[in-house]
């Protein structure tokens, strides 16, 4: 009995630990590389206008705020808790087809969080608090919209609950799990710097649609929505093979690609005049 208790205690933790873990779009890396794309592509007036709002600000960048959203369970819990759901929005189950008063029936999911908050940013009228936190929420939420899995199947909670095992040199690989290997674990397997990885993403070709305003967001979550149905994304076996990186990782990158630059139009229909 003992034995078995000591056996099953580690187990425990790890349950407990993935439970009470939050769903993080892209990881502090890719919302990093999101804002930092979007920032280079910003005209002068309209970086004035971002400068100014962020002058306060411990980091006062696009990148410096780009995972505020994430950290407020931590810093601010009833602020993180109300805005939980604005992260993501569950379309996989209903075609990739948003409808708000099926989707977003309280205008809690990350399309409408995107819309009300560009307005609350474009409204010159408000404090500039209010703006700031603003601007915060949307530089992250462009993000998450762009990860497929935040626009995925309530069923398996974005991919949270489909675990892998992820190649780390052991025989057994790392435990994880098909959201998370989404958020970071496309990119980390590069081994690649930053750096690098930015001057690479910043070359890929400007595409269609890349032009953005906030009622665009219903779109960007169903794009990202048929690629968590495209065949091949939810792997067949848990452990993660090279050709899945190889396969997947070029449309993950893209998505970042959509994301800054959408972002970059987006505060410049907000900001600009």
């Amino acid at each position: 009995m003992a034995r078995s208790f000591s056996v099953l205690l580690p187990l425990l933790f790890l349950a407990m630990a993935l439970a009470a873990a939050p769903a993080q779009a892209w990881g502090p890396r890719g919302h990093r590389l999101v804002a930092e794309l979007a920032a280079g592509a910003l005209s002068p007036e309209v970086r004035a206008e971002v400068d100014a709002l962020l002058r306060n600000e411990p980091d006062p960048t696009l990148p410096g705020i780009a995972t505020w959203a994430d950290e407020l369970r931590a810093k601010d819990p009833d602020l993180g808790r109300a805005s939980a759901p604005w992260h993501y929005v569950n379309l996989a189950e209903s075609g990739c087809s948003y409808v708000a008063s099926r989707d977003c029936p309280d205008g809690d999911c990350v399309v409408e969080a995107i819309r009300s908050q560009a307005g609350i940013l474009a409204d010159r009228a408000r404090p500039a608090h209010q703006r700031l936190q603003a601007l915060k929420f949307v530089v992250h939420f462009v993000g998450d919209v762009h990860q497929p899995m935040h626009a995925g199947y309530a069923r398996d909670k974005g991919g949270n609950t489909v675990q892998l095992s992820i190649p780390d040199g052991s025989r057994d690989g790392r435990g994880s799990n098909l959201h998370a290997l989404w958020d970071s674990g496309l990119f980390d397997s590069r081994n690649e710097s930053h750096s690098r990885q930015l001057a690479r993403l910043r070359a890929l070709p400007s595409s269609a649609g890349e032009t953005a305003d906030p009622a665009d967001a219903a779109r960007w979550a169903e794009e990202s929505c048929r690629i968590v149905r495209r065949e091949g994304v939810y792997p067949t076996r848990a452990r993660i093979d090279p050709a899945y990186y190889t396969a997947w990782r070029p449309v993950a990158e893209q998505q970042l690609v959509h994301a800054g630059r959408r972002l970059a139009s987006l505060l410049e229909h907000a900001l600009g005049d």
